[in-house]
This record gives C-alpha cells, sequence and structure tokens, in this order.
C-alpha cells in the first residue's frame, strides 16, 4: 500500500510539472510502439507492484486470434492499418438491416499501436483500439458526404474504406470524390459505418453532425476488429490508392 501511495504522489507531482512547462514552452507529441524493446531496462519497484496482476493481465492479452502477413501502420494519407480498420467497420456493418454500409470510416488517432506481422493476439487489437467505441451507422445526405471528405482532405487523410477513392491537394483540398465506382450523388442517402465517437463529429469529422439518422450497435469495434482476424484466420493489407494527393 505505501508503494502505490507513493507512486501516485509522484504522480502528481510530475503532472504539476508538465503542466506548468507546457505553459513556457512549445510541446510536440508523436508515436512510441509498444514492443519488448521497452522491457531493456524494467524498473524493478514497477515491476514488483504489478507482479501480482501480471497473471491475470497475461492471460487476457495472450489468446492467439489468428495471422497477419504483413506489420500495419498508421499513416497518411493512406495506410495498411487504417485500410484494414476501415474494411472491418463495413464487414460488420449489416447489424441494423443485413446490409452492409456503403463505406467505413476511422480516424488515425484512434489506432494507437501497431499491427504485428506474424501471430496476432487479444492484447495486439486492445494496444491497436483500447478504448470503447461502438460499431455505428451514420446516414449521411451526398452533399454533406462532400463536405466530410473535404474534412478529411483537410486533415491530409483519414481511414476509409476500399469502396472510397479520393484525390486531394498537397495543401488539403478536395479534387475529386468517389463511392462504389460512382460519384457522389448530392441527394442520394450514404450509409457510414464508423466509431460513435466520430459519429459525434468529433475528430474535425465535423460534417457528421448532419447526419440524418444514427444508429448505434452494441458492437464495440475493438470486438469487431478481434472477430474479424477469428473469421479469418489469416489477414492483410495493401495500399491501393484509396486517398492520393495530385502532384
Amino acid at each position: 500500500m505505501k508503494k502505490v501511495l507513493f507512486l501516485l504522489f509522484v504522480f502528481s507531482c510530475q503532472s504539476s510539472i508538465v503542466h506548468y512547462a507546457s505553459a513556457q514552452r512549445k510541446i510536440s507529441s508523436g508515436r512510441i510502439e509498444v514492443t519488448s524493446a521497452l522491457d531493456a531496462r524494467p524498473d524493478s519497484d514497477a515491476f514488483a507492484i504489478v507482479a501480482d496482476y501480471k497473471t491475470a493481465v497475461d492471460s487476457m492479452m495472450a489468446p492467439i486470434l489468428g495471422e497477419s502477413l504483413v506489420g500495419m501502420a498508421v499513416d497518411r494519407p493512406e495506410s495498411l492499418l487504417s485500410n484494414w480498420a476501415a474494411d472491418v467497420m463495413v464487414e460488420f456493418s449489416d447489424f441494423e438491416n443485413g446490409t452492409k454500409a456503403d463505406l467505413g470510416l476511422v480516424n488515425m488517432g484512434g489506432l494507437r499501436n501497431n499491427m504485428p506481422k506474424g501471430v496476432v493476439r487479444t492484447g495486439d487489437i486492445i494496444l491497436i483500439s483500447p478504448f470503447n467505441n461502438k460499431l455505428s451507422i451514420v446516414y449521411l445526405k451526398g452533399s454533406d458526404l462532400l463536405f466530410l471528405f473535404q474534412d478529411i482532405a483537410h486533415v491530409h487523410g483519414e481511414g476509409v474504406s476500399r469502396e472510397v477513392r479520393l484525390v486531394i491537394t498537397k495543401d488539403g483540398q478536395l479534387v475529386s470524390a468517389m463511392v462504389g465506382g460512382q460519384p457522389i450523388n448530392p441527394e442520394r442517402i450514404y450509409r457510414i459505418a464508423t466509431l460513435d465517437y466520430l459519429a459525434e463529429g468529433n475528430d474535425k469529422m465535423y460534417a457528421l453532425k448532419k447526419a440524418q439518422k444514427l444508429v448505434v450497435s452494441d458492437l464495440f469495434t475493438r470486438d469487431c476488429m478481434m472477430q474479424s482476424i477469428q473469421r479469418a484466420k489469416v489477414i492483410t493489407s495493401q495500399m491501393e490508392g484509396r486517398i492520393t494527393i495530385k502532384d
């Protein structure tokens, strides 16, 4: 108990110091991949605190789901991991009426770790998708879908499913957009499979606030990813030109 209290006290002090420092200088951020390399210099005191919980955590994280033929990382405007994740959204989008959505959408920032090449375990997916986001269907008019694609162009790309083809400029403008091989019909209602977090218009997906209808399922997107791997047994991903930058 004393060790836990001491740890909390130190964390609290450090948080205050970081907060103060942020007012004095610019703070930058980046991704740190969680791999075994981080175990090269374990902290003995910290290890002693978590030792009692390690067995239970390992039993939850260790089960094998399947295999990935390639390692998948996140990058803009398009990436292997975001392509795979957006396709999974469509794969499980028939929960509402038995038909699949017109397209899938995930945000790059919501994919928090890389997919390993080779064996994929439950813990790998928990690290990729650690939040309790639920799969949702957004009904969006075509004219508003174009605004959504503009939102995506402005941030230089997000994860879209294989049905989508976008051309954007280097300065974040939308040049053209197609879904299912067809130009966007401004009057048609499109069904978008995505996270409930994005369906609320978060992470600069402002156009999703204009939804004609929103249906939120009981399916966690993380569980959909796990089930997709279990179904396929072997997964892969490739760059397909879903979002391309015009020179």
